[in-house]
């Protein structure tokens, strides 16, 4: 029971405080720098660089108080051994994990938050197993208000919507860039790059759009204009954010 008072002694606690500071400050931080991304329609968006910057922040700080580590009981000049090679060897490999889920679906990308939320629970595993558990509960907590309320204050503030756009035509009915910009702009979307592709044996022309909105339009009265209007053999679009 003494050693399990220990990790909530006074100056466990005092400590646990200054690191809970650090990651809601990281966090704060972190949230600026996303909402910079997210304003302009990018894949990684608050979320994503609210969790990276809260775990960068504990893997470091807990190694500012190594006295304190398991509690006092072991620290890393007595008998506990180094625990910093095994923090290497954990964020190696969660690194690989996390790559893992990070999905490419046409133009879209899926599955930074959840990369940054499983880099995010090693870095509170090893703040746990440091010892060091008041702030690893508060960082989970804020984990927790970030996965569960960030998506829909992203979709309040102001921001731009990046949609990827595919259409195929027959290549004597392809209408010009311009009549396409023109419908483009009628339902709120500017076209801020073209790629084209003159498909070999079926004669087909493709044109590879990125639009770009204010707030959250609807890119399917766009696409329902361009279907009827034109001789669209087929067509694609992907948000570029999922």
């Amino acid at each position: 029971m003494q050693n399990l008072s220990a990790y909530w002694s006074p100056a466990e606690l005092a400590v646990n405080g200054v690191i809970l500071l650090h990651l809601v400050g990281a966090l704060g931080l972190g949230i600026l720098m996303g909402y910079e991304r997210s304003f302009h329609g990018r894949a990684a968006g608050m979320r994503t660089y609210a969790l990276v910057c809260l775990a960068s922040t504990a893997l470091t700080v807990v190694n500012a108080y190594p006295g304190l580590w398991y509690g006092g009981i072991g620290s890393g000049t007595g008998g506990g051994g180094d625990p910093t090679r095994v923090i290497q060897g954990i964020v190696t490999g969660i690194g690989f994990l996390g790559a893992g889920v990070i999905m490419r679906e046409g133009f879209s990308i899926r599955g930074l938050s959840t990369a940054a939320s499983i880099w995010t629970a090693a870095a509170i595993g090893v703040t746990i197993g440091l010892g060091f558990y008041a702030a690893a509960i508060g960082a989970a907590l804020l984990v927790i208000l970030v996965m569960s309320a960030f998506q829909r204050l992203e979709a309040v503030l102001p921001h731009h919507t990046v949609v990827q756009v595919m259409l195929v035509f027959e290549r004597a009915h392809a209408p010009p860039a311009e009549t396409i910009r023109a419908k483009a702009l009628e339902h709120g979307y500017e076209i801020v790059s073209w790629a084209f592709h003159l498909r070999n044996g079926s004669g087909h022309l493709e044109y590879q759009l990125t639009l770009q909105a204010n707030g959250t339009p609807d890119p399917m009265e766009l696409i329902d204009k361009l279907a009827h209007t034109s001789r669209v053999v087929e067509f694609r679009l992907s948000p570029s954010r999922m």
